[in-house]
């Protein structure tokens, strides 16, 4: 299940819960921009006793679009075989999608800043979601998440 929530200060985030354990979640909040080339945004992984954040992954507007992989995921609501990956053009954020039998999604968040140094570190959850409407819900979410800073 996703939620829009409005913090305090009006900045914008976006919290994906899983429909399984709600204690397991994904926000993506602290959106800022520098030009219309690129929308960075913090995102965060949350599972009892894990608490991980990425402070700027950049989505480029050439790069393919993590809202298009969702709405993509969205409209194959009757499935599909084997996983489906996204990742950022930096890799520090991958989603990878399983559909499972009674129309629900499995989204692997993985966070991985810093790949190529030294001490880097990689964290990930999985949310669950029913894959017509909470996946067309989140895709929409994340959609106007993403696109605001541009308005």
């Amino acid at each position: 299940m996703t939620t829009p929530d409005a913090d305090t200060g009006d900045k914008a985030s976006v919290t994906v819960r899983c429909q399984v354990n709600a204690s397991i979640g994904v926000t993506f909040c602290d959106r800022f921009s520098f030009d219309a080339d690129s929308v960075h945004y913090a995102v965060e992984l949350r599972a009892p006793g894990l608490t991980a954040r990425v402070n700027e992954v950049v989505a480029w507007i050439w790069d393919s679009d993590l809202t298009t992989f969702l709405e993509e995921l969205a409209a194959d609501y009757r499935g599909w075989d084997g996983e489906r990956s996204w990742q950022t053009n930096d890799r520090d954020l991958t989603v990878s999608a399983v559909f499972r039998s009674r129309g629900h999604v499995g989204l692997t968040w993985a966070l991985r800043p810093w790949t190529q140094d030294a001490g880097g570190w990689g964290a990930s959850v999985t949310t669950w979601l029913e894959a017509g409407e909470q996946m067309t819900s989140l895709a929409a979410d994340v959609r106007a998440f993403l696109a605001e800073e541009h308005q």
